[in-house]
């Protein structure tokens, strides 16, 4: 039975290495792409349509994880409306103030450092303690938060933009590289814990934890980087692209968003691993 187990083991670490290269070569297209064509970025149309996909499979998910958890009729898509129509209105009031410039580097108290910590600030404090989270979060698969965040490899534009020299080395090639790493690595530490394999568990919380780490130290390079009254490092090429649209919607929104989901994941992990959750469907009517 060990033998066996261990063998099931092995052939499904191997399906997530293959996944790995997969989601590797995929991502070197994407961005050679970028690299030959330096026109596509500016326009602002892989930004969009990227966060429009992320933003409908979050909502998707969300609408199947209250079915599965036992919110039926009314009280569903109540509670679907409590959590969609914040976030969409972030989403959009983040994308107006981008668009209109808003976020752009200039003297006097900046305005994207407050536009990453509020919203994060604001959603832990919400979400954490939340029974109804809890109850979504033992109804849906430890998967599904740490696969979506494949999107992660869009990251690597940073990279991109340095090789251009649009943007200065000392905050793209942290940024950057660590962004893509995590992506690269959420749809094999998603398929182990889809297919219930021997470490999972600890590989996605370890996962969870490089996320966070990554995104912890692109904003602190990011602060210390670009033009104004926290600037400590004084780069050869100034940092002003990070502040610019379409490339300040990555610190503005999928930072502070990205965080909430690690956040999120590393509470599933926990609840799973403490109260031996098995992701069955829970009673809505006990958390009325």
């Amino acid at each position: 039975m060990a033998a066996s187990q261990n063998t099931s083991d092995a052939n499904t670490y191997r399906q997530a290495l293959l996944l790995f290269l997969a989601m590797a070569a995929a991502t070197a297209a994407w961005l050679g792409l970028n690299l030959v064509f330096p026109g596509i970025q500016p326009t602002g149309i892989s930004q969009t349509v990227s966060r429009l996909m992320i933003h409908g499979a979050i909502l998707a998910g969300l609408w199947v994880g209250l079915a599965r958890a036992g919110f039926n009729g009314n009280k569903h898509l109540r509670i679907w409306l409590v959590i969609a129509v914040p976030f969409t209105v972030w989403l959009v009031l983040v994308w107006w103030v981008a668009f209109a410039s808003g976020f752009r580097a200039r003297p006097g108290v900046p305005t994207l450092p407050p536009a990453i910590f509020l919203p994060l600030i604001v959603g832990l404090l919400l979400l954490l303690p939340s029974k109804r989270i809890g109850a979504l979060l033992d109804a849906i698969p430890a998967s599904w938060l740490v696969g979506l965040q494949l999107y992660r490899v869009l990251g690597g534009i940073f990279l991109v933009e340095w090789l251009h020299g649009r943007i200065p080395g000392e905050f793209a090639l942290p940024a950057g590289s660590g962004d893509v790493l995590v992506g690269l690595l959420a749809v094999p530490v998603a398929y182990l814990l889809h297919k219930g394999a021997r470490g999972a568990t600890a590989l996605a919380v370890a996962w969870n934890v490089l996320g966070i780490v990554d995104l912890a130290s692109a904003v602190t390079m990011g602060t210390l980087t670009q033009p104004g009254p926290l600037q400590l490092i004084v780069p050869a090429l100034p940092n002003v692209l990070l502040s610019s649209y379409p490339t300040v919607m990555i610190p503005a929104l999928a930072v502070p968003s990205s965080i909430l989901l690690h956040a999120l994941s590393l509470r599933q992990l926990r609840r799973r691993v403490r109260g031996g959750a098995s992701g069955a469907p829970v009673g809505a009517t006990v958390l009325a």
